[in-house]
This record gives C-alpha cells, sequence and structure tokens, in this order.
C-alpha cells in the first residue's frame, strides 16, 4: 500500500473523525473507503458533463437516478411537477426548494435523457398501482 500525506481542513477532519467512529473504523479506513467510492462513481462514468448541476445516486436497491446535484430531488420529481402537476419553472423552485438554474438544468437533463427518465417515471406508477 503507498504512504500519501493528506491535509484536511479541520472541521472536514472532525467530521470524517465522527462518521468513522460511528462506523467504528479507523480515519484512514473512513478515507479509504471514500477515496474508493469515488473513484467507482467516477470511473462508472455516469455523471453527463454537460449538466454539471446533475449528477447520479444510487437508491436503496442500487439503482443509478439522476437527482439535482447537492440536494437529493430527483430529475424525474421536476419533470413530475411540470408536466403533471403543470407548474412554472418558478413555482417548481418554490415547491421544491431548488434555484431557479437548477430547475432549468434539470428540465433540460430531461430532454437529453428522455427515454431514460421516462422508464423510471413509469416504472415507478407500475409500482404504485400494483401496491394502490
Amino acid at each position: 500500500m503507498a504512504r500519501y500525506p493528506l491535509n484536511l481542513p479541520l472541521d472536514l477532519k472532525k467530521e470524517a473523525e465522527e462518521w468513522a467512529a460511528r462506523q467504528k473504523v479507523s480515519l484512514n479506513q473512513f478515507i479509504l473507503w471514500a477515496v474508493a467510492e469515488k473513484v467507482g462513481a467516477l470511473r462508472q462514468g455516469l455523471d453527463d458533463p454537460e449538466y454539471p448541476l446533475v449528477t447520479y445516486q444510487r437508491g436503496a436497491a442500487g439503482i443509478p437516478t439522476p437527482v439535482i446535484r447537492g440536494t437529493g430531488v430527483r430529475v424525474q420529481t421536476v419533470v413530475i411537477a411540470d408536466q403533471d402537476w403543470v407548474l412554472t419553472p418558478e413555482q417548481i423552485s418554490d415547491e421544491l426548494g431548488l434555484r431557479p438554474d437548477q430547475v432549468s438544468e434539470a428540465r433540460a437533463f430531461y430532454k437529453a435523457h428522455q427515454v431514460e427518465i421516462d422508464a423510471a417515471i413509469q416504472h415507478e406508477r407500475t409500482l404504485e398501482s400494483d401496491n394502490g
């Protein structure tokens, strides 16, 4: 294993130590896991560089889902608000607690990835009707 000196801002180091303690691992192990997880995500190449405000997160089922970066709001939620609820971009911003640029980019991402997102919406609706 290679050694690498790492300087962390004190607040980040403290928070990382707290998370490591909760998971009952050393700070080194926690940082190794975090770097491995990030490299793995980048290696999968899921993010579309044309849309830096959108990223993919894996849900409980392990399925990657496009979300507004830093919010956890799914792109498909913006699409549903736009199409089903017939909200304006400004109303979507207010309703979902997003900035206007985030709503705009989510809508543009949808146009570029419409098949994928429509399939996710349809799948979710099928699950709802089966359970309802």
